[in-house]
């Protein structure tokens, strides 16, 4: 592409220093920058004839950095030099007819409209295109939440949220207002951004969080764009906390065109660790269809087309879907319809029993080692405790991440408890039995890469729950079964088995 005026300003303004867009893109996981090439990257999937359309008009509604703006005027500048040769008058047109932002917060907003217009303040002297008011065509409000009872009509933040004068309250104008098209009273062409992902609900020790992206999602749909192109973390696809409706729509949804994912987030985002990875979309309006999958993982990109919603979970990767695909083919009762429920004894993580048995106490087993715990406490539904039980621990090996030589251990703690032997609600009891050598047997198929391999597809965060394990079939426990055993009988091609053992690593 040929340089630009923005190109001009920048390269005299940084000489010899990376673009500062790039720098803010790795400074924290709280707020997720996107790069410059990241954003790039976006705007080419979609038609290239609209950068020298002079009608056409591009809104991001979560502005960060003001890095989708820049990065789309610089297209327009380019595309747009035939038809107004002249380039003030260009500047003029795309800055005041073509690009619109919505900022995240006040400080957001300065920051957008430094990168965009060249000042904080595009009613100033600075400023390479003059508007008549402060914000220009970045705006931001600060806006206070809408509670019902406890929660946020809109976005379910609960009142910690509710703030006095001067703090952020985070309730984004976007996804606050049930007319989002009065806040600019305009249609648009297309709308991409890069919202914010998270609000902090208070659950647990204080580290539990509820998405917030999908609203955003949900909302740009509303406004029946021609284009839509967002960036997002992956968790939807395996739905869970707040986003199974979100999901279900998604992969319903004939419009999505495109869709990369990086199953390491670090890849699109240098530094920056999301459990589950980031994708991003092309949703179009005038398409319906399958929809283009590519995956890329170091460096590597594989493309395929298919439908998003040939399982309930969506499974991210493509040479994955070939090897569940042939699991399928078996049609065998799968493993989720084996896994007792969470929590099934009904002990809290925190739970440490006493030292000393007496006479009609439980074994306790947790975090902390061995307990004993009187019966009276524990849950017993299905009267399993005097049988063998397999159990592993609830939250992913690694965090859903490769380790540094890429591959993941996902399972961690497995374990056969004995009759009269419990546990806490930090591990799933996987399934019982009166004989410890099927359980034996059970446990040691968990520790299979083919097993962990399959666990793995349906992941997209920490937590190991249940319906996670849908595409793990079931097998005959009398006998003990290893990975060799099992390639054989789902008839796994040589290629398959080498991704398989390029992604899993060994039990320790």
């Amino acid at each position: 592409m040929a340089e630009t005026f923005f190109d001009k300003i920048y390269k005299n303004k940084t000489l010899h220093t990376p673009d500062v867009l790039s720098c803010l893109a790795n400074l924290s996981n709280d707020e997720v920058f996107t790069p410059p090439d990241v954003v790039n990257q976006m705007l080419d999937l979609l038609p290239q004839e609209l950068f020298s359309d002079p009608d056409a008009t591009f809104l991001d509604p979560a502005c960060k950095t003001g890095v989708f703006l820049r990065e789309i005027a610089k297209r327009l500048l380019v595309g747009l030099a035939d038809k107004i040769p002249d380039l003030q008058k260009r500047i003029d047109h795309i800055f005041h007819k073509q690009l619109y932002g919505i900022a995240i917060t006040e400080l957001t907003s300065l920051l957008s409209r430094r990168s965009l217009y060249c000042s904080k303040y595009p009613n100033g002297e600075y400023s390479i295109s003059h508007f008549d008011t402060a914000e220009g065509n970045i705006r931001f409000r600060r806006i206070k939440h809408t509670w019902v009872g406890d929660k946020c009509k809109f976005c379910g933040a609960n009142k910690s949220y509710d703030r006095g004068n001067g703090k952020e309250t985070h309730a984004y104008e976007f996804i606050h207002t049930e007319n989002q098209e009065k806040i600019f009273n305009m249609k648009f062409d297309v709308i991409i951004s890069n919202p914010p992902y998270q609000l902090s609900d208070g659950g647990g020790t204080g580290s539990s969080a509820m998405p917030i992206y999908q609203y955003f999602v949900e909302q740009n749909k509303k406004l029946k764009p021609r284009y839509i192109v967002m960036i997002t973390p992956s968790r939807w696809f395996a739905g869970g906390k707040g986003l199974d409706d979100f999901r279900y729509n998604m992969l319903n949804d004939s419009h999505i065109k495109c869709l990369i994912d990086y199953a390491n987030s670090a890849e699109c985002f240098p530094g920056v660790i999301i459990a589950g990875g980031v994708s991003y979309f092309l949703w179009d309006r005038e398409y319906s269809g399958e929809c283009t999958i590519e995956n890329r993982k170091n460096n590597d990109v594989n493309i395929t087309t298919r439908k998003l919603n040939e399982f309930d979970i969506f499974v991210r990767d493509n040479v994955a879907i070939d090897i569940i695909r042939k699991v399928k083919l078996k049609a065998e009762k799968s493993f989720d319809k084996c896994v007792l429920s969470r929590n099934y004894f009904g002990l809290i993580s925190s739970e440490n029993g006493h030292k000393e048995k007496q006479k009609e106490d439980y074994t306790l087993f947790s975090l902390n080692g061995y307990s004993y715990i009187e019966k009276n406490k524990v849950s017993d539904k299905s009267k399993i405790a005097n049988k063998y039980k397999v159990i592993m621990t609830k939250a992913m090996s690694g965090g859903n991440k490769p380790s540094s030589d890429g591959k993941y251990q996902v399972v961690s703690t497995i374990k056969v408890l004995k009759p009269q032997e419990i546990c806490t609600e930090t591990y799933l009891v996987l399934n019982s039995s009166d004989n410890f050598t099927v359980a034996e047997n059970l446990s040691n198929y968990i520790k299979t890469k083919f097993f962990r391999f399959l666990l793995l597809q349906a992941l997209t965060s920490i937590n190991i729950s249940r319906e996670k394990f849908c595409f793990v079939p079931m097998q005959d426990f009398s006998k003990p079964w290893t990975d060799e055993e099992l390639y054989k009988k789902y008839n796994l091609s040589q290629e398959e088995i080498d991704f398989i053992e390029s992604m899993i690593k060994p039990m320790e």
